[in-house]
């Protein structure tokens, strides 16, 4: 019985990670119909970010950052160029109109650059909070700063990422948008690869959560502060998003953008700022997963090697078995996923190494038996 507990408790918290995951490639799914490919490097960002924070917060004794110069560069460049474009649409455009007797057309890219440079800000000062209440003996706090620092910069990186790549191909064919995905998940993982960046060696997360067993029930079973954090955070991220796209306006518009964009276009919705939103959301709830998950297995790898890459690939298995699409779904295969995986591997004879065969064979049954998932809905298209 011990055992058996044991189990369930890893496949909860495991399968939680799975969910959150899952999530961000069912929401971008459910909207543009394509998988983002990218998603799974998005959630390594998160892992790794988090990895930095700690060093830069001071968190991490055996490895200390500090802030580079060329962050700051960037942001003045950013807030420069929006400035720009702002006195341009504010003093000159409106000038220039009358003088030439026509209305020249607005930047598009204006807001775009005011965004990405508050929100960069905004995490940077986040950054100097949680080295502040390290510095103050806050470290429980500090990590909690740290896994919002990593949410608000992978979030601005979702958003450029979408905007920069699959905005342009918006009308193109399938396959060419399928094919950018794959180019952007190589671009991230040798990007992230760099020395600059992180670099290629492996590394340990530094334990920002107590070594606390909380209780034991019965003999054996341990129940651990981060287990308890991992599962308590997961399920809180995904009853807030639950309750953000089935009670919200911005839910309703991302529902009714998903059920068709031109319709939902017609009654004043605007589209391009949904699917940006979901981007934004899926990274986030990818880099919580990330932080979570280190926490939980502290090893830090990138993203080209095996373990990594399964990850992202099971957690995609997860939004598939539970329905590609639907929000609920996703939530139910990677718990679904989570349990299958660690079941198999401590009641079977090397279940060890079978674990990853049955968690794909799991989706090569749904796919036959049941192809919209266990939570989805089949959908009929007229020719």
């Amino acid at each position: 019985m011990d055992r058996f507990l044991q189990t369930l408790m890893d496949a909860i918290a495991v399968g939680s990670l799975y969910a959150l995951i899952a999530l961000g490639y069912t929401m971008v799914y459910g909207i543009l119909k394509f998988i983002n490919f990218a998603h799974s490097d998005v959630f390594v960002l998160g892992a790794w970010l988090s990895f930095v924070g700690a060093g830069i917060a001071g968190l991490d004794p055996a490895r200390e950052a500090s802030i580079g110069p060329w962050v700051f560069w960037v942001l003045a460049a950013l807030w420069a160029a929006a400035g720009i474009a702002a006195v341009y649409e504010l003093v000159l455009r409106p000038a220039l109109s009358r003088r030439l007797d026509r209305r020249l057309p607005a930047p598009r890219w204006h807001l775009n650059l005011s965004l990405v440079a508050a929100w960069g800000s905004i995490a940077v000062g986040v950054l100097h909070l949680a080295k502040g209440a390290a510095s103050a003996g806050f470290g429980f706090a500090a990590g909690g700063i740290i896994l919002l620092l990593a949410m608000m910069v992978c979030g601005l990186t979702g958003f450029c990422i979408e905007r920069l790549t699959y905005k342009p191909l918006r009308r193109a064919p399938r396959l060419n948008v399928l094919i950018t995905a794959i180019g952007v998940s190589l671009l991230l993982q040798n990007i992230g690869q760099l020395n600059w960046m992180f670099g290629t060696r492996p590394d340990r997360m530094p334990t920002l959560l107590p070594e606390a067993e909380l209780f034991t029930i019965g003999t054996a079973v341990r129940v651990r502060l981060v287990d308890v954090m991992v599962v308590g955070t997961a399920v809180v991220l995904m009853v807030v998003l639950d309750w953000l796209v089935f009670r919200t306006k911005i839910g309703r518009a991302m529902r009714a953008v998903s059920f068709s964009p031109p319709n939902a276009s017609l009654m004043g919705i605007n589209v391009d700022r949904v699917i940006s939103f979901t981007f934004v959301l899926g990274a986030m709830l990818a880099a919580a997963a990330g932080f979570l998950f280190s926490q939980k297995y502290p090893g830090l790898n990138q993203t080209a090697a095996s373990g990594w890459v399964l990850l992202g690939l099971k957690a995609f298995v997860a939004a598939v078995i539970g329905g590609i699409g639907n929000i609920r779904g996703a939530m139910l295969g990677g718990l679904l996923i989570g349990l299958l995986e660690f079941f198999v591997a401590q009641y079977l004879p090397d279940g060890a190494s079978l674990r990853d065969i049955f968690v794909f064979g799991a989706l090569i049954v749904v796919l036959l038996f049941k192809p919209s998932g266990v939570l989805g809905k089949s959908a009929t298209e007229k020719v």
